[in-house]
């Protein structure tokens, strides 16, 4: 028989000692970029004394197979990044793959139904990136508010032609946090997102929705994290205000890109874990080098992620995105 997911799995930790967490979603392999987030993360909560969990952001099952879970679990491990609880790490470890947590995420859906403040949208992918649709400068399409303007006879009428994704309503406010690494932010959703979607079509629960869940469930206090996803933070505050949990700390890192400019991501095969393991046989030189794009060495010098701890200073992480020069990687 499968048990219902415990809501909160986690033990107590250290008085004031950071809970920081390694949350990967597994839709490919790990890559550079995944490792250089998840090393930081782990030196900022080490270096406070802290402890770190391993969390699968497998909400979309068919797009996360359990395999390519399993193999960032050994990549992982390989580094040395080891992680203090979490997925693979004991009996309750089956509670950190959100694939399982989708009625804790259910019981926060309805009480923000219950509250009024969710509603039901009819539109379609095409229809949101019409050309009439609002743009941000960055390509996103700012939501209009269309169908928080339907009668229930239009709601009703609607559902029997097309299950509706669940928005939440946001307020005309600013939303302000100080960030660690990038300071003072503050975002306006109605300007910069419109309702927001917290719940597909499809039944299966919004990032959104469910990393702020999670993080407050699991008793996270310090998340490290790219800058991509610097403004969704005032989306995630803003949903811990309404549900009345607890924010962690916030402390966001620049992307690793190409030459070009590009982000590196799961697209860039040669820069799979799998394919360094590989070419070096040692996890040392891709720390060592991760090291000294992060600032933290002079030169990209083998080392392990626990020799690098005593040396680790947040202060000389840059606050632009980071170059990866190809003449430092392997076959170049």
């Amino acid at each position: 028989m499968t048990l219902p997911p415990n809501e909160n799995p986690t033990r107590k930790n250290k008085i004031n000692a950071p809970i920081g967490r390694f949350a990967p979603t597994p839709s490919g392999f790990l890559h550079l970029g995944n490792v250089f987030c998840s090393l930081l993360a782990w030196l900022y909560a080490k270096s406070g004394g802290g402890k770190i969990i391993l969390r699968i952001e497998d909400l979309d099952a068919r797009r996360c197979p359990r395999a390519n879970a399993d193999m960032l679990a050994r990549d992982l491990e390989w580094l040395q990044l080891f992680w203090d609880e979490g997925a693979y790490g004991g009996a309750d470890s089956e509670d950190y793959f959100q694939s399982r947590r989708s009625a804790i995420y259910e019981k926060y859906f309805n009480k923000l139904t219950q509250a009024k403040l969710i509603y039901p949208c009819f539109c379609s992918r095409a229809e949101l990136h019409a050309a009439e649709a609002p743009h941000l400068s960055d390509g996103r399409v700012l939501y209009s508010g269309v169908c928080r303007q339907l009668t229930e006879t239009e709601r009703a009428s609607k559902m029997q032609q097309r299950r509706p994704a669940y928005r939440i309503e946001v307020r005309d406010e600013a939303i302000s946090f100080t960030d660690g690494h990038y300071g003072g932010q503050s975002y306006n959703l109605a300007h910069e997102s419109g309702d927001f979607i917290v719940r597909r079509s499809d039944g299966i629960f919004a990032y959104q929705l469910a990393v702020t869940v999670d993080d407050a469930l699991m008793g996270v206090t310090q998340v490290v994290r790219g800058c991509d996803l610097l403004s969704s933070t005032s989306m995630q505050l803003y949903l811990y205000r309404l549900l009345g949990l607890t924010p962690p700390a916030f402390c966001h890192i620049p992307l690793l890109t190409d030459p070009d400019g590009r982000r590196l991501a799961k697209r860039d095969g040669d820069l799979e874990i799998g394919v360094l393991r590989r070419q070096y046989g040692d996890p040392r030189p891709i720390v060592g080098l991760l090291a000294y794009l992060a600032g933290q060495l002079p030169a990209p010098e083998p080392i392990s992620a626990q020799e690098l701890l005593p040396l680790f200073d947040p202060a000389k992480i840059p606050t632009h995105n980071i170059v990866v020069p190809r003449e430092l990687l392997p076959g170049s």
